[in-house]
């Protein structure tokens, strides 16, 4: 549920749907291949070039949301990019945001040629080159209909507007009718989803290039990506240099929170946090086919632990929220290595157990969220000091975290991996117990082995 800011404040973790929203969009980024704090970035921009063209407090609301939220679908075709390209999806999708995709172009042919089949064949590259050539408007269609459809669900899931949902949707969409998905023309395209593009291919070309060269690209884009007027309208950004001065600096995520639309502000409830928490949980289990349910898996299993060990309300309502979110650094592993059939590499292993320090960096940007941040990032930790990423030991280990861990390894065992089938119960725990007790906490695989688990049998 969303409240106004004149709702009564029912708990202490009550918090701003802009603090929120905007520290997760740091998550988003890393699956799209983009630095952390580009999605805010943005939404500074937005925020800016909506004050030039005199928006309603409602429209505001609408983008500045909107625009913290664009790329809550883009999980969704991390798999399938894979599939088609057969390399990090998350460089190939870095690399589009700075590429004219809606043209055959030399351009386009160098981004082929860096993206396709990585260290294949010479042969086995010239047919992957050619066969996505041949395919190039059908899967960029698919491709883009997948984020935005998935992005737009999310939205609504929220709770935010069918305006902001379909701004979303039509993010992609060009001005003269050559975007995705629906291949919309001018007007026709939700003026948010305008302007929403306009700033995101700003912010790129400006952390490429500049201030003055991501400008020519507006100005080159005028009338065929971008609404001209959008484009003259931004003329007095590019003079602004204590804006530019303030994107260079750490406090941008700070500068947009005071930003949100006074009008429009919102805050969280509980039944909102666990609803944000669970669409982000979405977010985070479809980027692979091997996890479409795993942080929901580890999620009830670690509920189910500490409900078992007595554990308070209140330290069974963190364990949701954190099981739900332990993952959510993995969104900057590329699909090459976590759909990889075969043994990693080490370097490769080093990209996976980098995962929860991204979880932390994420999580405990929210106000009141700093334990939430340790007991989800520390799922890999073991009792015995050989976890990672922190290498914690027993006394430094929460019981929350200790029934996280349990719950994710046997999540994990109990399902599909790219590299092996899904494990029955019984195997399951007789591979579990020769970790108990120097690694993983005996009381709460006691507790695992007590429930009713169906999930392996």
């Amino acid at each position: 549920m969303l409240l106004t800011e004149t709702a009564p404040v029912s708990s202490p973790t009550q918090l701003r749907m802009s603090d929120l929203i905007s520290a997760l969009s740091y998550a988003l980024d890393l699956t799209e291949g983009q630095p952390m704090g580009h999605a805010v970035k943005c939404c500074l921009l937005s925020m800016r070039l909506a004050e030039i063209l005199q928006l309603t407090v409602e429209q505001k609301a609408d983008l500045y949301y909107a625009t913290l939220l664009k790329d809550t679908g883009c999980s969704s075709n991390a798999a399938r990019m894979y599939e088609i390209l057969g390399g990090d999806e998350r460089k190939a999708k870095q690399e589009i945001k700075s590429t004219d995709w809606t043209r055959v172009s030399f351009e386009g042919l160098e981004y082929l040629l860096r993206n396709v089949m990585p260290g294949r064949s010479r042969l086995e590259r010239v047919f992957a080159i050619a066969s996505v050539a041949t395919s190039r408007d059908a899967q960029t269609r698919e491709l883009i209909g997948m984020r935005c459809d998935r992005g737009a669900q999310i939205a609504r899931r929220i709770g935010f507007s069918e305006a902001m949902s379909s701004a979303i949707y039509s993010l992609d969409e060009h001005w003269n009718g050559k975007g995705f998905p629906d291949g919309h023309r001018g007007p026709d395209i939700p003026l948010i989803s305008r302007i929403m593009n306009l700033c995101q291919t700003l912010e790129v070309f400006l952390t490429l290039n500049g201030v003055h060269d991501a400008f020519q690209v507006l100005r080159d884009r005028s009338g065929t990506w971008f609404d001209p007027e959008l484009v003259r309208a931004t003329a007095d950004l590019e003079k602004d240099e204590a804006l530019w001065k303030l994107i260079q600096e750490d406090g941008v995520r700070e500068e947009v929170i005071g930003l949100e639309p006074v009008g429009g502000l919102l805050c969280v409830d509980e039944g909102g946090l666990d609803n944000v928490c669970e669409a982000f949980a979405s977010v985070i289990d479809i980027k692979s086919p091997y996890t479409h349910s795993h942080s929901r898996g580890v999620t009830s299993v670690a509920v189910a632990i500490c409900q078992r060990l007595n554990l308070s309300e209140d330290e069974v309502r963190l364990v949701r929220r954190a099981a739900l979110l332990h993952d959510i650094g993995k969104l900057s592993v590329p699909n090459n290595i976590l759909d990889k059939p075969g043994k990693l590499t080490a370097t490769e292993w080093e990209t996976v157990r980098l995962h929860p320090y991204y979880t932390q960096r994420i999580l405990e940007r929210i106000r009141g969220f700093q334990h939430l941040a340790f007991v989800a990032s520390s799922h890999h930790e073991r009792l015995n000091g050989s976890g990672y990423f922190r290498n914690l030991q027993s006394a430094q280990i929460p019981m929350s975290s200790r029934a996280i861990a349990v719950a994710d390894v046997y999540d994990a065992l109990s399902s599909q991996r790219p590299y092996r089938g899904a494990l029955g119960k019984s195997e399951v725990f007789k591979i579990m117990s020769a970790e108990v007790p120097h690694a993983l906490d005996a009381d709460c695989f006691a507790a695992l082995k007590s429930l009713d688990l169906t999930k392996g049998n």
